[in-house]
């Protein structure tokens, strides 16, 4: 960066910006900071800086992502990437104009979210409690992490960041830190809570001390389990479920909960306040099931549809 000192100046303020004034997350931020030093360096061939590029060299920069064979979504966020810092530069007077005005954003394709039937959540569940044989420290573990996010649709590291005081008292909710840190309130069901105090217990030992603050503690107590430790005893248990282990991930039970969820009765609206997201539209791509359930209902309880075909109406 140092041949375009004013330029990544410029870049560093813009995500301090993001960082106070919107809350960014760490992994937003240094998305979007390699994101801008992407551009920067395809700025400079044209000799320009990413402050100063102009319309044709971001234009050159979005077609040159196209070649490279990046997917649609990828180069949609760095174009949202790049509008932001423009929009801040103007904001700041250090531009007169936006050169991202007249991009459009690739259209991403529409994919289905994967998640795993109920029998299969069924079997992931024994697979991890005493039936399931796992070793006693993976076994309260597995069952406490499956049965958490599998009731309460958390992200990996919402769960693995939770703290011990967070499961005291009745325990009936959670308070949540979750994207850009705000905050929510999810439910915990009886079986959830049940498993994280079997967790605790076990953790306690026999002097009945718990040396962690953390609910899943990391081999270093002062920092939670990593997130490729809770991958592999995901990977042990979805093998003694009979299942691929492939198929399975945290965001998968994230996206099987919101789908149950959806599939016996919950509304769009309760569903975004659960996961956390933002906006509904990210809600929204569970609309399949929502749609599924829907022709469902009219199957069972349309007069004319136990009759098989609809028969056409005079008009």
């Amino acid at each position: 960066m140092t041949a375009d000192p004013a330029g990544w100046r410029h870049q560093e303020a813009f995500l301090e910006m993001l960082a106070a004034e919107r809350g960014a997350a760490p992994n937003t931020l240094r998305a979007y900071g390699a994101d801008l030093a992407d551009f920067a360096a395809h700025a400079r061939a044209a000799g320009e800086t990413a402050a100063s590029a102009s319309p044709t060299t971001l234009a050159t920069y979005m077609a040159a992502l196209a070649q490279a064979g990046l997917s649609a979504r990828t180069a949609a966020r760095r174009l949202s990437c790049l509008r932001q810092f423009h929009r801040f530069l103007a904001q700041e007077g250090l531009r007169g104009d936006d050169p991202t005005i007249r991009l459009q954003a690739p259209r991403p394709g529409r994919t289905l979210p994967r998640f795993l039937g109920e029998a299969e959540v069924a079997a992931l569940l024994r697979a991890a409690g005493p039936e399931g044989s796992l070793p006693a420290s993976r076994q309260h573990r597995a069952l406490a992490g499956l049965e958490i996010l599998y009731a309460t649709g958390l992200r990996i590291s919402e769960m693995l960041s939770l703290r011990r005081r967070q499961l005291s008292g009745d325990g009936l909710v959670l308070m949540v830190r979750g994207k850009g840190g705000r905050e929510r309130l999810v439910p915990l069901s009886d079986a959830a809570r049940a498993a994280a105090q079997a967790l605790l217990r076990h953790e306690a030992g026999r002097d009945g001390v718990t040396r962690s603050d953390y609910l899943f503690a990391g081999r270093d107590p002062a920092r939670p389990m990593t997130r490729q430790g809770f991958d592999r005893i995901l990977h042990e248990v979805a093998l003694r479920a009979g299942l691929d282990p492939e198929r399975l991930s945290p965001h998968v039970l994230r996206h099987s909960f919101a789908s149950h969820m959806l599939a016996h009765g919950a509304d769009l609206r309760s569903l975004q306040r659960l996961l956390g997201h933002a906006d509904i539209a990210t809600t929204q791509i569970y609309t399949h099931v929502l749609a599924e359930r829907l022709q469902r209902l009219v199957q069972a309880h349309h007069p004319l549809a136990a009759a098989g075909p609809w028969p056409a109406r005079e008009t």
